[in-house]
């Protein structure tokens, strides 16, 4: 699931995640959209703006995403708007980002999810908190 409220980026996004083999279940713009999307679709993992079309929004999407144990990862141009707590998410990639990074911080995504020791953690991905599947460098 891809909550982006520029759609550029967005599609994107759904393409680098389908090319990995992923399957994209829908893609939002605003709060509303993206609490309806999640709670049909119950995605394995999601990537969240926080700065939605109608404000900085994304940060109750997260909540939501984490009531529902879904994990996500945080988007933003300013890391600093992101509670101290991530609000559940397992980190943030900060914007303007890389499509290497972005994959990158996919396959950490993809490690964590299938419940993985992860022994790196890409430079592209601020971790929320200390990840106990990560193991030392």
């Amino acid at each position: 699931m891809i909550v982006e409220d520029e759609a550029l980026l967005a599609l994107e996004m759904e393409s680098e995640l389908e090319d990995a083999g992923h399957e994209v279940v829908g893609l939002a713009a605003d709060h509303k959209s993206a609490v309806e999307l999640v709670r049909a679709a119950r995605p394995d993992f999601a990537f969240v703006d926080i700065q939605l079309l109608d404000g900085p929004t994304g940060i109750e999407v997260g909540r939501e995403l984490a009531s529902l144990r879904v994990p996500y990862i945080f988007l933003s141009g300013n890391l600093k708007r992101i509670p101290a707590d991530y609000v559940g998410a397992i980190g943030a990639i900060e914007k303007p980002y890389t499509a290497n990074g972005f994959q990158s911080a996919l396959e950490y995504l993809k490690a964590y999810v299938g419940g993985e020791r992860v022994a790196y953690v890409p430079p592209s991905l601020v971790l929320a908190t200390t990840d106990k599947r990560q193991t030392p460098g």
